[in-house]
């Protein structure tokens, strides 16, 4: 059964990057992150068996709710800029950057494996943003691509500080998403953006609230929690799945560059990690 689960989540986040690109025709960034977070936030509290009380525990959630706000912002403002193939291959590099951001902040001593993984993993990076290219070091919209990379920064950062993180799933993402969902209802309310938008943009928002931020969590629970190893080797087809569905649904044609870049991203990673253990 478990690993039902993780061919289900694998196939339901390699849909995400496609609805991403297609609500965004709709909306803005912080529009959608609106209505996205508000749909998680109902999903985790519909799971939530705690009574409702903010548990000294649960402050921590004050500081990596923002992370996963901004995360967010940020990586659908890469989307909105950029195809949605080179956007989702940039925020793929986040594996990189967590074991990148391990060496200073856990204390890990890089070794030969983690310095050659990365050095593939971020040539490949280099491939996708000049679309192939390397010499030229053309960038096409420096902007997508440094917010590209950017998000994978801001969700490495917060996955490293979810390690040290205690709680049942339920209750930390539940806590999250409900600080995380205030301070965007704030900026939106601010700046007057508090709109509903056509239907086709309000279900692509929903779809995403449910199966990029919310319900697919459960089912990766379940699958990691069963048989780890067949869910992390199986999760490598997420990028290349998206490629597909982002070809089919959003009606990019894909690129070599793409290809290859992504190809060496996830070589990179597979090595990286190799060498670091996290």
């Amino acid at each position: 059964m478990s690993r039902k689960y993780a061919v289900l989540s694998v196939l339901l986040w390699s849909t995400v990057a496609s609805a991403f690109k297609l609500s965004l025709r709709y909306m803005n960034p912080l529009q959608l992150l609106f209505y996205a977070s508000l749909t998680s936030l109902v999903v985790f509290g519909l799971f939530y068996s705690r009574k409702f009380s903010l548990r000294k525990e649960n402050l921590r959630s004050a500081y990596l709710g923002l992370l996963v706000i901004l995360y967010y912002t940020v990586l659908f403002s890469a989307y909105d800029r950029l195809p949605a193939q080179e956007a989702q291959a940039l925020n793929y590099t986040w594996p990189l950057m967590l074991v990148l951001l391990s060496i200073p902040l856990l204390g890990k001593r890089p070794g030969t494996r983690t310095v050659l993984g990365l050095s593939i993993g971020f040539l490949g990076a280099l491939i996708v943003a000049t679309k192939g290219n390397v010499r030229g070091m053309n960038f096409s919209d420096p902007v997508g691509v440094a917010l590209g990379l950017g998000s994978a920064v801001i969700w490495g950062t917060y996955w490293l500080l979810n390690l040290r993180d205690e709680r049942p799933l339920v209750e930390k993402m539940f806590w999250n998403f409900f600080f995380g969902f205030s301070y965007i209802s704030v900026v939106l309310m601010l700046s007057g953006e508090i709109v509903v938008p056509p239907a086709k943009g309000l279900a692509g928002a929903v779809y995403v609230g449910l199966f990029e931020m919310g319900i697919t969590y459960f089912f990766w629970y379940r699958a990691v929690e069963g048989d780890m190893a067949f869910a992390s080797n199986l999760a490598y087809l997420v990028p290349f799945l998206s490629l597909f569905f982002i070809s089919i649904l959003v009606g990019e044609s894909i690129a070599p560059a793409t290809v290859l870049g992504l190809a060496m991203i996830v070589c990179g990673i597979v090595i990286g990690r190799g060498g670091q253990n996290l």
